[in-house]
């Protein structure tokens, strides 16, 4: 161990907004944008969305405040905005991902930015900094606790990690020390939570708990900016992060080479509103019908080959196969992979086929299995294998990467495209005024500037 919790606190109270290289303050932006565009659909469309309101009610949490939720025509507390921008954002599970850490990165982070830097009146950079320093803080930690033994632990990394990158950002925005920050990762070790029981049955767990990560970052930077001692060494001590929540953890992965090397440029977005394991076989799925126009009914047998986390999500056809809700969708490779070789493209709308017969019996022709290729020399876990038996014989494509990874990022066009495409059935022509105010927010003065046009 290498006081691991006191670097990466000093590097956050020490970062500037001059520190960070141009082409990383250009994607925080478009990926801040890219969350946005979710969280503002999930407003309206997503089933989960009543239930968070009327919780909110009934426990008197629905005061006025200031801060901005998106897609929403009130303004809220800091710590509420927080929560429901973060679990809205994550709604749609059409939000960003991190391969090596196998988190969602802007989730807790960038609610947390902005409801801290309405609360403070902060600048477009001071919040463009927090956002880069909340990335690098969950996208290490996430990389430090090992994914797969993190899974295998029932651990969900956007949640647990992303507490701490949630405090990192709020305490930048607060302007904290080195020491209070290191109090904010000591209160977030206590919160740091979330449950991959939410398989099982569908539930909307997976999308409060990152709303909830977002909200007790904010409450732990809270807490240390007003002199509250949380405990020292949450990361790397005895009953720590790592110790508590990985059996195989790397605490070198958290600190390696760290304000040189810019995790938030290995972020990449989906292009599919699923899980991240089942994109790459879904790329493959869509350019093999093309390629072969296949139909249907010219399928005889269907196999994905995933990395064994992939099977942990998706890919257990007892739960799987025949999903009824649209979280089972989300998390279903039987699902979407059905659906994306019926349809030839996959988008959130699709979700109104959960049931289809046509799309069940599609699902039915399908195997999914671990398969050792996807996990021996990969730099990260989110390929495929796909291969497709018809009457002429099998077809078999190997993509080790999905679209949208950092080799294959989309251009600004398409992500504004994007954002554009999920937010203006809500937000009408402020859609396209919002697009253009984050990816120009360095240069408001003051944030709300910015996120005043999210507002329904």
């Amino acid at each position: 161990m290498a006081h691991e919790t006191a670097t990466l606190a000093a590097y956050v109270a020490d970062l500037e907004f001059a520190d960070i290289p141009p082409e990383v303050l250009e994607r925080a932006k478009v990926l801040t944008l890219d969350f946005l565009g979710s969280t503002i659909r999930a407003r309206r469309d997503a089933e989960s969305t009543p239930s968070l309101l009327k919780m909110l009610e009934a426990l008197a949490l629905d005061g006025k405040g200031e801060a901005t939720v998106f897609g929403d025509s009130k303004t809220w507390t800091p710590a509420v905005a927080a929560l429901l921008n973060g679990a809205l954002g994550h709604s749609l599970d059409f939000d960003d991902t991190h391969a090596d850490s196998s988190l969602h990165p802007s989730a807790p982070v960038v609610p947390a930015a902005f409801a801290v830097g309405e609360m403070v009146g902060a600048s477009g950079r001071d919040v463009l900094t927090a956002i880069v320093a909340g990335y690098e803080v969950c996208c290490r930690l996430g990389n430090a606790l090992d994914p797969t033994s993190h899974y295998a632990r029932g651990f969900h990394p956007t949640a647990t990690a992303g507490t701490y990158g949630a405090a990192a950002a709020a305490g930048k925005l607060f302007g904290l020390s080195k020491d209070q920050i290191i109090s904010a990762f000591g209160v977030s070790g206590s919160q740091a939570a979330g449950s991959l029981q939410f398989l099982v049955n569908g539930a909307w767990n997976k999308r409060y708990q990152v709303g909830a990560a977002a909200m007790n970052g904010v409450i732990a930077a809270t807490l240390a900016r007003n002199n509250f001692v949380g405990s020292t060494e949450s990361v790397e001590g005895k009953h720590g992060l790592l110790v508590g929540y990985s059996d195989d953890a790397h605490p070198d992965k958290a600190v390696a080479s760290l304000g040189r090397t810019y995790e938030t440029l290995k972020i990449g977005v989906k292009p599919y509103p699923s899980c991240r394991y089942t994109h790459a076989a879904l790329d493959a799925l869509i350019a093999m019908r093309r390629e072969h126009n296949l139909t249907p009914d010219q399928i005889k047998r269907v196999e994905i080959g995933l990395h064994r986390n992939g099977i942990t999500l998706t890919g257990d056809a007892a739960t799987k196969r025949h999903p009824t809700s649209i979280v089972g969708g989300q998390f279903s490779m039987f699902f979407t992979g059905a659906l994306a070789l019926d349809q030839g493209r996959f988008g959130w709308d699709d979700y109104a086929r959960l049931g289809d017969a046509a799309v069940n019996a599609l699902a039915d022709k399908f195997d999914v299995v671990q398969d050792d290729r996807l996990e021996i020399g990969r730099t990260h876990p989110f390929g495929a294998r796909v291969s497709i038996t018809t009457d002429d014989g099998v077809h078999e494509r190997l993509y080790a990467d999905p679209s949208g990874e950092p080799d294959t990022f989309p251009d600004a066009q398409a992500m504004q495209q994007k954002f554009l495409t999920l937010a203006r059935p809500v937000l009408n022509g402020r859609a396209d005024q919002l697009a253009d105010a984050i990816l120009s927010l360095e240069r408001f003065d003051r944030v709300e500037k910015a996120t005043q046009l999210g507002r329904q």
